[in-house]
Order: structure tokens, then C-alpha cells, then sequence
């Protein structure tokens, strides 16, 4: 299968074959939990508190590793065979209620080998949704057994590009992860539940929503409603998702995490996405495509109100970087080019690739927003990982709850009045002795200028020798370009800031870039 194909192709089961090579990127080495008994939820009376509780009341528990054994013919499922077992679609949930949404699910197999819960929540009572192999479709019969398997995640479907076609906008599938699109887009960067330890040479734990509850809508309804339980060696948690589609698909989350163990290294509000090359890195690669990538860039907006954005890059050895910060406003992996010249890419469509920015609610205190930029030899791989992580531990036995909105959609929701960078380019100086580095801005801000405006840039690095700065109105954009050259000398490594000022006033948010070798 083609590199366009694949990629294509694993965004209709979620996690994927991207998932893994996330997993071998960290050093982690996927392979199927020990097999023990699993206590799956109970059905019965149901409330908003009800996973919490049981959340809670599991983290005084020991942990018990879900039962993984399969039947011959399913334990041996390959890719293909995964996609070849299909949900048939006039089985899906509230299919014939005539609701506004519907809800399928996927078979267990393949990298899903755990069953997941899943309950269907009417009138304050949760029931199993019912499983049976006749409501799959199968390309190789011998892939059809009569045991009760149960099933391995679920994707949600409404009318969200065209009135009376359900379309498939959500996927819970692998892990704790999840993805999302608006209106008119195609699937991209994920999401996860809760990470721990992402980027530590020691390796990370990858825990799991174990069972879902999906409260069912009445007509007319905006919103899905949906309840997640996550479990894993060292802790246990309970996930509402308030889900509402449209031009902009938002994600109110209420969640309650309950450690097993200390958790020195949490992140919340995990994003995961690919970055495998633009104009400011080019130097590795030989395509025929201008840029490939799920997300393009860091966008942060700290809790003092400043405004960062940070490039995306493929390094040539892990990335770590984090950003300080106390109650910050928000944070994303941002997608900002949207013109299909941008790629070039008839098949992956990455200018429709889902921006998603966490809008925190309530007091977050202090920590940092983390960046993990992992290595990749191609665009398959899921390279890019940024979370907030609290300043303090998790510490056992205790309760920790975070709140926040998450916005997948075209841009940042929150407008700004500052100019944007729209573009960095790095290559060569014309001494080939250092780097020339070309920034584009633009905006109201820079747009409305004054004629006789004489804008500068303040641009700074860590390590090594800024030369030649040049700022410029760009006439093609309308905005202001800012050039510079840096001279890195022996340095392995240099922290790069710029900003393009008016006077003392900021006229754009503040770029910021680790270059390396």
C-alpha cells in the first residue's frame, strides 16, 4: 500500500498503525497485557457521579490487566483484516429512533484485543449494548466466530456536512485515545485521555478507557453525551465528554483522576500528531510536496496573556521542551496553512486537517505545557506529543480533577489583535556559513500601520550570533516579513525568540524555535 494510502486509510480506525509507531518511537514495545480476570462495570441505576464512584472505589483496588485471549483466527488479525470486518450500518445505535446522532462499533482484533465495555444509558439505567457477529460484515468468513466478543471502541455519526447524512465525526479507538473533525475536514491530530511519562527514556504507560456509557439524546438534541472510564497499573479515572458537531466540533470534558501510585510525570489534555516537514525543514528530505503534516505548530497563550507560537519540526533526535506557565489561557496544535497549494497532497488532504486548542476551565495552578518532538523517518508516524503538566506530582490515594473545552476546528476560537506568523523558512545563508531564517506576518495589526511606521524586530538566541536583521512590508501577504541570519558556530543547540515590535508595543505574538543540527 502507498504511503498516501496508508495514511489515508488509518484515519478510519483512530489510533491505528500510528499508535504503534508512536509506542516504538518511545521505546515502548506494544504487546498484549497479561491475561487475568476482568470485573467489567456493572449495569444498573446511572448518574452523573456513577463512574466517578466507580473510578474512585477501583483505585483501592488492585489492578487487574484486561483479558486479551482471542479466538486462532482473531488473535492472528492483520491490518487488512481488521478493515475488512465491518459495522453494518442499519445496525448502528439509535439508527431506528430517528436521533440525531448514531453510534457504531468496532471489533476487537488486531493492535485491539481488549474488550471494551459499552452501555447504553436510558432513563437513569444503563444496559449493554447488545453484541452479536451478525452485525458485522466480513470480507473473510473465517473471521466470523460465533464466541461473544464483545466489542473494541466506537465512532459517532450525525448529519454534519449534509441534512440527513450521518456522517462519521468521532472515534474512540486504542488506549485512551480519541480524534475529532468539524465541519468539512478530515481526521488528523488525536487526543488522549490522560498520558504518563511521554518522552522519559524509561518508557510510557498507556492507559486504557475501559468502558464507555453513551447517554441516549432525544430529538432535536445538539449534544452526546458520553461517560469513560480509564484504567491502567497506576491509576484510575472517569472522563464526561459533552459532545457538540458542527463548523466547530466542541468537547466540554469533566474529568476525575485517582492515582494508584505517585505520578511524577502526568499530562493532561494530551494532543498527538504527525510533523514530518515544512519550509523550515527541508534539509532531510527529498518530496515532490511543499509541506506534510497534521499540525503545523505550537500555539500557546499564557496565563500573563502572552502569545506564543512554537514551529513544529522532525528532529534528528528526541525533543523535549516545556513552557513554564501558571492558569495558562489555552494551548493547541494548530493546522494554519488551508490552501491545498500549501501540500499538494490530492489524497491526504492536510489543509482540512483539524486544528484543536484546550481552552482550560477553572484553576489549572502552576506546571508547563510540554512539547515531545520524536524522530520520524516518514509521515506514518505520530512524532508529536504536547500536554499540560502540572507542577506537583499526582500523588497516590489523592483525587485531581481538570476541566477544559476542547475546540477542533479551522483556527484558535479566541480572536487576537496581534499578527500572526504564517510562515517560517529556514535554509542556507548565501555564504553557506550559517542559516538565513525568514519569518511572515500578518494581520490587523501590521495591515493597519501607519505609512511613516518604522516596525524592528526584537529577536534574541541561546547560543551562537544573530546577523543581519531585516524587517519589510510584503506585499504579497499584506503584511511584514522579518529576516535574519543566525550563526550557530559549535553549538548543538540554540533557543531562538523574535518578536516584531512598534516602538515598546508588540505587533505580533512572540515566535519561538529550538534549532538544531
Amino acid at each position: 500500500m502507498g504511503r498516501e494510502l496508508l495514511r489515508r486509510d488509518l484515519g478510519r480506525v483512530g489510533l491505528g498503525v500510528t499508535g504503534v509507531a508512536l509506542l516504538s518511537a518511545l521505546g515502548v514495545k506494544p504487546g498484549r497485557a497479561a491475561s487475568a480476570p476482568h470485573t467489567a462495570p456493572a449495569p444498573g441505576p446511572f448518574d452523573g457521579s456513577s463512574v466517578r464512584q466507580l473510578a474512585q472505589k477501583m483505585a483501592t483496588e488492585p489492578y487487574q490487566a484486561p483479558n486479551t485471549s482471542l479466538p486462532s483466527a482473531i488473535a492472528h488479525m492483520n491490518y487488512d483484516d481488521f478493515r475488512a470486518v465491518t459495522y453494518r450500518p442499519d445496525q448502528a445505535l439509535w439508527k431506528a429512533d430517528n436521533l440525531p446522532f448514531q453510534v457504531q462499533f468496532f471489533p476487537r482484533g488486531f493492535l485491539y484485543p481488549a474488550k471494551v465495555d459499552m452501555f447504553e444509558v436510558v432513563d437513569g439505567k444503563a444496559a449493554p449494548v447488545p453484541y452479536s457477529p451478525d452485525i458485522f460484515t466480513y470480507d473473510n468468513p473465517k473471521l466470523k466466530v460465533p464466541d461473544m466478543l464483545g466489542y473494541s471502541g466506537l465512532r459517532i455519526l450525525t448529519p454534519i456536512n449534509t441534512p440527513n447524512v450521518f456522517d462519521e465525526f468521532c472515534v474512540f479507538l486504542g488506549a485512551s485515545y480519541f480524534r475529532a473533525v468539524a465541519k468539512g475536514q478530515v481526521y488528523g491530530l488525536s487526543a488522549r485521555g490522560l498520558a504518563i511519562g511521554t518522552g522519559d527514556p524509561k518508557g510510557e504507560e498507556f492507559a486504557r478507557f475501559s468502558a464507555f456509557w453513551l447517554e441516549k439524546p432525544t430529538a432535536g438534541q445538539n449534544s452526546l453525551v458520553v461517560h469513560a472510564l480509564l484504567d491502567s497499573q497506576s491509576v484510575t479515572g472517569a472522563f464526561k465528554f459533552t459532545i457538540t458537531p458542527g463548523a466547530e466540533t466542541v468537547f466540554d470534558v469533566e474529568s476525575s483522576i485517582f492515582p494508584r501510585v505517585d505520578i511524577t510525570e502526568p499530562g493532561i489534555a494530551t494532543l498527538t500528531g504527525m510533523f514530518y516537514f515544512d519550509a523550515n525543514n527541508r534539509n532531510k528530505v527529498n518530496d515532490w510536496r511543499p509541506a506534510a503534516h497534521d499540525s503545523e505548530g505550537l500555539s500557546m497563550w499564557t496565563g500573563s496573556g502572552t502569545q506564543i507560537w512554537r514551529p513544529l519540526n522532525d528532529p534528528t533526535a528526541l525533543q523535549f521542551s516545556a513552557f513554564s506557565d501558571a492558569n495558562p489561557h489555552g494551548f493547541g496544535l494548530m493546522q494554519r496553512k488551508r490552501s491545498f497549494f500549501d501540500y499538494q497532497d490530492v489524497a491526504l488532504q492536510y489543509e482540512k486537517r483539524p486544528s484543536l486548542w484546550i481552552e482550560p476551565i477553572g484553576d489549572w495552578g502552576q506546571g508547563a505545557v510540554d512539547l515531545v518532538e520524536i524522530p520520524s523517518p516518514n509521515e506514518v508516524n505520530d512524532n508529536i506529543v504536547s500536554f499540560w503538566r502540572p507542577k506537583d506530582k499526582l500523588s497516590a490515594k489523592g483525587e485531581y480533577s481538570f476541566t477544559y473545552r476542547m475546540h477542533w476546528g479551522w483556527d484558535n476560537p479566541q480572536p487576537t489583535k496581534l499578527g500572526r506568523i504564517v510562515d517560517t523558512r529556514i535554509g542556507n545563508s548565501d555564504d553557506h556559513q550559517g542559516l538565513e531564517i525568514v519569518l511572515d506576518i500578518v494581520g490587523d495589526a501590521v495591515k493597519t500601520l501607519a505609512p511613516d511606521a518604522k516596525p524592528h524586530a526584537q529577536v534574541s538566541t541561546s547560543a551562537g550570533k544573530i546577523d543581519a536583521v531585516v524587517v519589510e512590508p510584503n506585499l504579497a501577504t499584506g503584511g511584514y516579513r522579518i529576516m535574519f541570519t543566525l550563526n550557530a558556530g559549535d553549538a548543538k543547540l540554540a533557543e531562538l525568540s523574535c518578536i516584531l515590535m512598534n516602538d515598546q508595543t508588540p505587533l505580533s505574538e512572540t515566535w519561538l524555535y529550538r534549532w538544531t543540527p
